[in-house]
């Protein structure tokens, strides 16, 4: 019986390309490869130099190759691994340019101690490594199909999803710049727009827009494809329990845990999800 979700119909490739499990391994084995090898390279590069400015770049970066890899690798430019691969392009190339530009007027804080130490700063890059990979893989699994379904629901709602979370990381990143560039707001934390409703709107857009992406690249998937669902569970989990929000909200009771009103921000705003658990 068929669903809304079903309504797409199959068009096979006239081309005779390899069967996709044995490319969609290539490019996965190629894809680990190529991440790792660069993240161990510029790593090496920034621990002689104990510089973090590199770091984002090298991370965003890679996302951007590896998308565009994967995508020249299969051969195939269907409309769905062409968007898709755009969307990660407009991602990586809009974050890469801000962290960068970031970490040139003002060093990054997280990597004070971890630059110090080259084995502590190994892991930091190796993590990046893990992350880009895992998040990547409904992408690159994507790319690697040889078949083609013409676009249908998912592919719509998921690009929409998408674009509702990149405008949210975008717009968020950008009302903080603007906050942080007023000499009044100096030491001052930001409460104010997509900021009055989640402490952590940026990384809440980051965690849905990888969302969308999987749902509109599962409009291809079968059996045990389903299980890169775990992706954009990772990408949740490493922001909300590993490396950026408890980082962050760490950071912010060192900084402003003695000022009332940021206490009363803390319990009235939720960390991630906006609205859910606000208290008037």
């Amino acid at each position: 019986m068929e669903t809304l979700f079903d309504v797409e119909n199959d068009v096979t490739s006239s081309n005779s390309t390899p069967g996709k499990g044995t490319l969609d391994g290539n490019i996965l084995a190629w894809s680990v490869g190529i991440d790792f090898a660069i993240q161990w390279v510029v790593f090496a590069i920034s621990a002689l130099l104990k510089t973090e400015k590199f770091y984002d770049l090298t991370g965003s970066g890679t996302f951007i190759l590896l998308a565009v890899l994967s995508l020249v690798l299969n051969g195939e430019y269907y409309v769905r691994q062409c968007v898709q691969t755009g969307l990660v392009v407009v991602w990586g190339l809009r974050l890469g340019i801000f962290l960068f530009s970031r970490v040139i007027s003002a060093p990054d804080r997280r990597f004070d101690d971890a630059k110090k130490d080259p084995k502590v700063y190994f892991i930091y890059w190796t993590v990046q490594a893990v992350w880009i990979f895992a998040t990547l893989v409904p992408t690159l699994m994507l790319n690697a199909e040889t078949k083609d379904k013409s676009l249908g629901v998912r592919d719509y709602i998921g690009w929409s999803i998408w674009l509702i979370g990149f405008l949210m990381e975008t717009i968020s990143d950008i009302q903080k710049t603007i906050f942080k560039k007023n000499p009044d707001n100096a030491g001052k934390f930001i409460n104010t727009g997509l900021w009055s409703i989640s402490r952590h709107p940026n990384y809440f857009g980051e965690i849905v827009l990888w969302i969308g992406l999987w749902l509109s690249a599962s409009s291809v998937m079968t059996d045990w494809d389903y299980f890169s669902v775990l992706s954009p569970i990772f990408v949740w989990l490493l922001i909300s329990k590993i490396s950026g929000i408890p980082i962050l909200e760490r950071q912010g009771m060192t900084k402003w845990g003695e000022d009332p009103d940021y206490l009363i921000y803390i319990k009235k705003v939720p960390v991630l999800i906006p609205f859910i658990g606000m208290k008037k």
